[in-house]
């Protein structure tokens, strides 16, 4: 870029090439202000000068061409980025499903385990009520069998009183006569 003037360059300095000169002639004025708007739409002023602004519009058309180069790979790297993002999401939402899936799984398995407790806790209290039954019924046996002994002991005092009996009358008979 040192040899070369970028476009600004070349039109002021023609511009000021030409505010130097003294004015002359209207013809030259004339030509002055042709070169001058030639020189503001192509920026070339003199046939050395085009030479330069070839050199010029090549190396515009090489900084045009890596700075496309640039946008096609900052382009590409967006479009990268883009669909990284988009496999990223894709990752994600895999995961979220599976994650759901072992959620709606793991919510399963805790209501069969909630069933077995209620079952569980039903057979105990089942269990506790037999238990409970159980109980009554031993001591209902042992309060029977208490009554039984009782029974057969009235029964034995019964049948000693009976004899008792018999044998006080057997004795007031004998007396009687």
């Amino acid at each position: 870029m040192s040899s070369l003037y970028s476009r600004k360059d070349l039109s002021s300095r023609s511009k000021k090439s030409l505010s130097d000169s003294p004015p002359s002639s209207p013809s030259t004025k004339t030509f002055r202000q042709d070169r001058v708007s030639r020189s503001d739409s192509s920026g070339i002023d003199a046939p050395s000068d085009r030479l330069t602004a070839r050199a010029y519009t090549r190396r515009e058309n090489r900084l045009a061409s890596l700075t496309k180069t640039e946008d096609d790979s900052i382009s590409k790297d967006y479009k990268k980025m883009y669909e990284d993002a988009l496999s990223e999401n894709e990752k994600l939402k895999s995961r979220l499903e599976d994650s759901k899936q072992e959620l709606s799984k793991i919510r399963s398995q805790l209501d069969r385990v909630a069933q077995r407790q209620d079952r569980i806790s039903e057979r105990s209290t089942v269990f506790e009520s037999e238990k409970k039954e159980k109980k009554a019924l031993e001591k209902k046996v042992s309060g029977m069998e208490e009554e039984l002994k009782v029974l057969t002991e009235l029964k034995s005092d019964n049948q000693r009183l009976k004899d008792e009996n018999g044998a006080l009358i057997r004795v007031i008979s004998k007396l009687s006569k």
